[in-house]
Formats: structure tokens, sequence, C-alpha cells
């Protein structure tokens, strides 16, 4: 069974810092190109942050560009999120899933484009 969970999240403060790990279980995760993607109240969700599966390519949305760093282990079927700097802005349910495509070259970061979405990890930034 393709499952992806989500973890890391949680409560912190303006400022602060969070990583986030997305682990696969039923598929090889080195295979897919993976993203990490958020969904706040009465938003659209959005892509933050993705990589191809080889970890050459990797695309972010501009607002967390210098502040958010994604990584992947595929030794260990598992993608990353490392957040810093982190705003009140950045508050939202953030997910993980992986490109429609096996071995897509590149990190396009559409949500159109990726599937077996995980359940999500809450992320509050607020004093």
């Amino acid at each position: 069974q393709v499952r992806l969970v989500e973890s890391g999240g949680g409560l912190v403060q303006p400022g602060g810092s969070v990583r986030l790990s997305c682990a696969a279980s039923g598929f090889k995760l080195d295979a897919y190109a993976v993203g990490w993607f958020r969904q706040a109240p009465g938003k659209k969700r959005e892509g933050v942050a993705c990589i191809s599966s080889t970890g050459g390519d990797i695309t972010y949305k501009d607002s967390v560009k210098g502040r958010f760093t994604i990584s992947r282990d595929n030794a260990n079927n598992t993608v990353y999120l490392q957040m810093n700097s982190l705003k009140p802005e950045d508050t939202a349910n953030y997910y993980c899933a992986i490109d429609y495509v096996m071995f897509w070259k590149g990190a396009r970061c559409g949500p159109n484009d990726y599937s077996a979405w995980g359940q999500g990890t809450q992320v509050t930034v607020s004093w």
C-alpha cells in the first residue's frame, strides 16, 4: 500500500525553526519527485518546495526562498523540509506528495501534478 506520512509540525514562535519529515512506505520514494505543499484555512493548496527524484533539481515558492530547505534521504525513504525564520503567514497544514510520473525530470511544483497525499501536519507560527 502506497503511503506517505508527515510529521514534525507544531506550535513555533515567529523567527523559530521546525523540520518536517515525509516518510514513505509501500514503495521506493527514490523513483519520484516529491513536493511539500501547504494549505491555510480559506486558501488554495500551494506548492512550497519540490525536489526531483535524484535531488538535482529543486523548486521553491518565492516567499520561502532562503528560509526553507528541502532535502531527501533515499536510503531511508524520507524527504525533509527544514523551515527557518518562520513567519505567522507560514501557518498552514503541510502535506507531502509524489509526482504522478515516475522519474520525472525536474521539480515541478503544482499541486495538480502530484498524488498519494499524506494526511498533513499542522504548523502554527504564533506568540
